[in-house]
């Protein structure tokens, strides 16, 4: 088995490749896929978790290993993450890569994949909840699908989101401010959620007309990153409603009250890439994909990091 290090991963994922792949592993690679709901053990220091892969055609076969630690004093440190490639035939694994870049890219570019395809063309302002490395992957790579011209953040610590401004700032080369929450939420034209908050951001009457969410942060059925009267207003999308009506709490939530019934998730991704289903009829609707995280989004990723180092 080789083993690769982070800078292996970080040369092979260029943002426009990762979102290209990830569109044809959801529009043609997602009928053959086998990826069972992943796995969540509780443990004494935070949640380990376990995403196999399998696709059936391409004879792919692989699996994320993941330690989610609770340490709210160092967001940066929380996810330690393993990819390994396995031959199919005999399960021996064949490459080892570390997999919290992959995981920051490949939820990013799946965020990306479901802006191009149901956030309206003509959108502008790009707002992120959220200063870790989920919302810097989100603004780094969101404006390879959309003409983004300014960028709202919005964190815990306003001392910190001034911080992060500044340094995306720099990085995009373009205006980007440090506003509250009520601001991010009412002046986004897409709006992404990339925290680790168990409860809603923002009150969902803010949201403006012909908005695009992209809900990436919580992934248990007790938390969410939005309230009921958002999901009430939005069109919605799930990345696999199999991990969406397991995990996603803020589906699950709502629903479990009795305020939405399934028929509000009018269509995965899968359904959604490959035009089966269309989601956004006018340009006044709101739109929302709600990701858990998909095995087949890691396997993907993981095959142009190792095609690259071959």
């Amino acid at each position: 088995m080789r083993n690769l290090a982070q800078d292996d991963v970080k040369a092979a994922l260029e943002p426009t490749r990762v979102i290209a792949a990830i569109e044809d592993a959801f529009r043609d690679r997602y009928p053959a896929t086998v990826m069972p709901v992943r796995t969540q053990m509780k443990l004494a220091e935070g949640i380990f978790l376990m995403m196999p892969c399998y696709d059936r055609e391409g004879h792919g076969l692989g699996v994320k290993l993941v330690m989610v630690v609770d340490t709210p004093a160092n967001p940066d440190q929380k996810l330690h993450a393993t990819y390994l490639i396995l031959d199919s035939a005999t399960g021996h694994p064949t490459l080892s890569m570390p997999a919290a870049y992959l995981t920051e890219i490949r939820t990013a570019a799946t965020s990306a994949v479901a802006t191009k395809f149901m956030a309206r063309e003509d959108v502008r302002v790009l707002g992120i909840f959220g200063t870790g490395r989920q919302a810097r992957a989100h603004l780094q790579v969101l404006r390879h699908v959309r003409n983004f011209q300014h960028f709202l953040v919005s964190g815990s610590d306003p001392g910190r989101s001034k911080e992060f401004a500044a340094e995306m700032a720099r990085d995009l080369g373009a205006p980007v401010e440090s506003v509250y929450s009520r601001a991010c939420a009412s002046e986004s034209d897409v709006l992404c959620t990339c925290t680790t908050s168990p409860n809603p951001l923002f009150d969902g009457h803010l949201l403006r007309a012909g908005t695009h969410l992209n809900l990436v942060g919580s992934f248990q059925p007790h938390t969410r990153e939005v309230d009921d009267t958002t999901i009430q207003r939005s069109r919605v999308v799930v990345d696999t409603f199999e991990g969406a009506f397991a995990e996603a709490g803020d589906l699950l939530i709502p629903l479990n009250k009795g305020h939405i019934n399934r028929d509000k998730i009018l269509a995965d991704l899968h359904q959604v890439v490959s035009r089966r289903k269309t989601v956004r009829t006018r340009s006044d609707e709101i739109t929302l994909f709600k990701s858990v995280g998909c095995a087949l989004e890691d396997l993907a990723a993981a095959e142009l990091v190792a095609a690259a180092v071959r």
